[in-house]
């Protein structure tokens, strides 16, 4: 009992003048009808301790409030967790919503702010914050929706904009500078024309004729081709095919000769072909089905008689979605042969091939789209997606979060009205 009449003699000189007088000379002052007493511990041990000491004046409470934290006997905090409902669903942020929350009820029942004393945080205040702060979500719901259809919209354009590269690549031509074609393959179709010579000839010099029309000792490589036409009804043809020129930096030509007697058309000319590589028809286990195949995929040209006609080639090679394909492009100069024989029984026809330049031109497809571009750009359209729904998506429950606590506030001013 020394403690509890301790403690009794110290509240009876706090609530004494002169207990008065001493805080004052220490420039603390005392509110004694705002000074409260709470007795903190069991139950029975309050009701013993308040027996014996009384309150001496001051007010006996059960619960008190310090700092925006209402404090009771049995140090439950019950009545603190009150602010929030009825206590079973509490949100996350407890500790937080007790300094945010403008409506804070006390034990009593009555509805205050927690700086109720100041008084600029009067209702007016409050709703104006509140109102203000719905507007500025409303505001920027509506940005985040437009921002959102322009995300929508980009990646939209972004996937059209790569279909529609992929499906139409973009034709590339890079020239290839070579000393050396591989010999081409030239198929000739003289009909009842007589080749008489076939020969090799290096800087673009063809020597004079000696004996024209007279056959002379030629060093081509040549084979003889007997296969069926592919467009014709079962035609039997027959192709010269002659190795053709390779050296391009000596100008290599060959310059072959041929006579015709006895011509039974009005008009006389030898159709002629070229494809690739004449080591392919060499190679080949199966002649008359490969010049069938090259017949099919190559352009036929011709030369006329009594004309020299001199054939310039160039090679472009195209590499297609699926397949590769060869190309001969040629430019051809005609030139009058001026017959000097005295018996004429024949036409003499005089061909010339040689290459253009020592360039092959190689035409590829090149696909712009970027798939890495474009996946990166829907990566950035689809977090920027994410983001704003998920920023709608807080801002609306924080909508209905306020509607809750104005329509629970309104509520308790009803009850305390009524």
């Amino acid at each position: 009992m020394c403690l509890l009449d301790l403690f009794n003699t110290y509240v009876l000189n706090l609530r004494s003048p002169s207990g008065l007088s001493q805080l004052s000379q220490n420039l603390l002052n005392l509110n004694t009808d705002k000074t409260e007493v709470i007795f903190l511990g069991k139950k029975e041990h309050r009701f013993k301790t308040a027996t014996l000491l009384g309150t001496n004046g001051f007010i006996l409470a059960d619960t008190v409030k310090n700092l925006g934290v209402i404090i009771d006997s049995d140090l439950s905090f019950s009545s603190h967790m009150k602010l929030n409902g009825d206590g079973s669903d509490k949100h996350p942020d407890f500790h937080q919503s007790i300094f945010d929350d403008p409506d804070v009820e006390e034990p009593n029942g009555r509805s205050v702010a927690p700086d109720e004393d100041l008084p600029e945080s009067g209702p007016s205040l409050r709703f104006s914050k509140a109102c203000l702060k719905s507007v500025f979500t409303v505001f920027l719901i509506f940005v985040y929706l437009l921002l959102t259809t322009v995300a929508v919209f980009l990646a939209y354009q972004t996937i059209t904009d790569f279909l529609e590269k992929l499906n139409h690549p973009v034709m590339s031509v890079i020239y290839k500078e070579v000393d050396f074609f591989p010999p081409p393959g030239i198929a000739l179709y003289p009909g009842k024309a007589q080749l008489l010579s076939c020969k090799h000839y290096n800087h673009n010099y063809i020597p004079p004729l000696v004996a024209p029309g007279t056959p002379e000792v030629g060093d081509c490589t040549m084979e003889q081709v007997s296969y069926v036409g592919p467009f014709t009804n079962q035609t039997q043809k027959q192709a010269l095919v002659v190795q053709g020129p390779s050296d391009v930096r000596n100008k290599e030509v060959i310059f072959m000769q041929f006579s015709l007697t006895d011509a039974e058309e009005d008009f006389s000319a030898i159709t002629y072909m070229l494809f690739a590589k004449f080591g392919d028809l060499a190679l080949s286990p199966d002649k008359p089905a490969f010049m069938m195949d090259c017949e099919k995929n190559y352009s036929m040209w011709t030369f006329s008689g009594g004309f020299r006609t001199w054939v310039k080639m160039s090679l472009v090679m195209t590499s297609g979605k699926k397949d590769d394909a060869v190309e001969f492009r040629q430019e051809s100069g005609v030139v009058k042969y001026n017959d000097r024989r005295t018996n004429i029984t024949d036409e003499l026809f005089f061909v010339v091939f040689e290459w253009r330049d020592p360039f092959i031109q190689e035409i590829k497809l090149i696909v712009t789209a970027n798939p890495w571009n474009s996946v990166a750009i829907l990566c950035g359209v689809f977090m920027a997606l994410f983001k704003a729904a998920n920023f709608a998506k807080l801002s609306v429950s924080w909508m209905i979060r306020m509607r809750k606590r104005h329509l629970r506030n309104r509520a308790r001013e009803l009850n305390s009205v009524t």
